[in-house]
């Protein structure tokens, strides 16, 4: 097992600069951040230029990594594959397929995205438009030597009313897009918030586990008496901010990060477990957001032997 981070958290970086600083505070794999730079959220980052990738920038990446000692374990493009507008579903799957070429050329095992959802339609009719979407993108990247992976997140901040916005956020569903020969990008975190225990569900799935994030959450940072479990619903301007419970770095929330590196090496776990900062207390600033990989490195180091 390996121990990386997702270079999201750093989107004014240049990957040079991560790579560095990942090596000189003890990390070992990064997972790279591969947005186009025209996108529309936030916290996106563009780490590698994956629309314009020619030879000679994957012999220049591939000479970055050997030179710091680090793997590249996943390129990772966090887009709703079902988004209810066609034009914008249109150039999410462009954009995933030019991941998809940057990783083969790279040699890179994984691409990471989300199922995504259409808010306007029922859960039903999602899995079905997915069982119809998917198919062509697993061959795509299957043709490539390329597996596509899926984060577990509910992306709840992409439903208007604050409901799952990845059909991929539970068991359940993972059986199901499993079927579609999909695999996961394992994230304690979210399972925690709703009320899944994420030890329980190493063991049934561990073959289908072939990269994990690690990102914590604090439960009880607001008032979920007054709010309830879905969240804030009469003043919600920010569709992310549910109230009652907020993503911090590893060792600062609820995991049990202890029982969970030792469940994923007792079934056999080889990847990558690669940070999430998405820390609101650890972040906000180029200084701070490096301060909590710090922290995170401090939690998880002693649990991954290597």
């Amino acid at each position: 097992m390996k121990l990386g981070f997702l270079t999201a958290c750093l989107p004014g970086w240049s990957l040079p600069r991560i790579a560095e600083w990942a090596s000189g505070n003890g990390y070992e794999a990064l997972e790279v951040a591969v947005w186009p730079r025209t996108g529309g959220r936030d916290f996106e980052a563009s780490h590698l230029p994956v629309a314009d990738f020619p030879a000679a920038r994957a012999e220049e990446t591939l000479a970055l990594f050997a030179k710091h000692d680090l793997e590249l374990s996943a390129l990772a493009y966090y887009e709703n594959h079902l988004h209810p507008d066609p034009e914008r579903r249109a150039e999410i799957r462009t954009h995933f397929k030019h991941a998809v070429d940057a990783a083969a050329a790279l040699g890179v095992p994984y691409v990471g995205t989300f199922i995504g959802r259409d808010w306007t339609k029922p859960v039903a009719d999602n899995l079905r438009e997915a069982e119809r979407v998917f198919p062509e993108l697993v061959d795509y990247a299957g043709e490539r030597g390329v597996k596509v992976i899926i984060e577990n997140c509910v992306m709840e901040g992409w439903h208007p009313d604050g409901y799952p916005g990845n059909l991929a956020y539970s068991p359940e569903l993972w059986e199901w897009m499993f079927s579609l020969d999909l695999y996961l990008n394992w994230d304690p975190s979210h399972l925690t918030w709703i009320g899944i225990d994420p030890v329980k569900t190493i063991a049934p799935y561990i073959d289908r586990i072939v990269h994990a994030q690690a990102k914590d959450v604090e439960l009880g940072s607001g008032d979920i008496d007054r709010y309830g479990f879905f969240g804030k619903a009469v003043d919600r301007p920010d569709p992310w901010d549910n109230g009652w419970w907020r993503y911090r770095v590893p060792g600062l929330g609820q995991v049990d990060w202890a029982r969970v590196v030792d469940r994923l090496y007792e079934h056999g776990f080889t990847g990558t477990l690669s940070v999430e900062h998405e820390d609101p207390v650890w972040g906000g600033t180029e200084e701070k957001v490096a301060q909590g990989l710090k922290i995170a490195h401090r939690t998880l180091r002693p649990l991954v032997i290597g």
